[in-house]
């Protein structure tokens, strides 16, 4: 999956926010994603829509899309990249759905953190199908 994992960056900011589900609605907002924690519901949410409800607060970040269709019981794949990653002084958040696996890195950093990934595609390519 490394090998053909193709890292697409996505032009909007988002934010990852934490609120009191039973404050309001908040599942009514056009979010990217969500996850209900005990602390309270994580809503990714574009930029642009976080400030509309009153979120903008966090790290602003950007999301690579990792466009090889990733297997839910795949090994190695979020490993490898957050590993990369790492190794170049950038944080990830991990984002795993049904068809891809989604990676949110400081936007300031988004542009290096896509050469890292295109890097980690090249490697991986060279050593053939022990870099799959």
């Amino acid at each position: 999956m490394i090998a053909a994992m193709q890292p697409e960056l996505a032009a909007p900011d988002y934010l990852f926010c934490s609120v009191d589900e039973q404050a309001r609605d908040w599942l009514t907002l056009p979010a990217l994603g969500w996850f209900r924690e005990a602390e309270g519901l994580t809503l990714i949410l574009d930029r642009s829509t976080a400030r509309a409800a009153g979120l903008d607060a966090g790290p602003v970040m950007r999301r690579i899309t990792l466009s090889v269709h990733s297997a839910l019981d795949g090994v190695g794949l979020t490993a490898a990249v957050a590993s990369a990653l790492a190794g170049a002084g950038i944080p990830c958040n991990m984002v795993a759905a049904f068809h891809h696996d989604h990676v949110f890195v400081p936007a300031p950093q988004a542009r290096a953190a896509l050469a890292v990934l295109q890097a980690l595609q090249v490697a991986a390519q060279k050593s053939g199908p022990l870099g799959d």
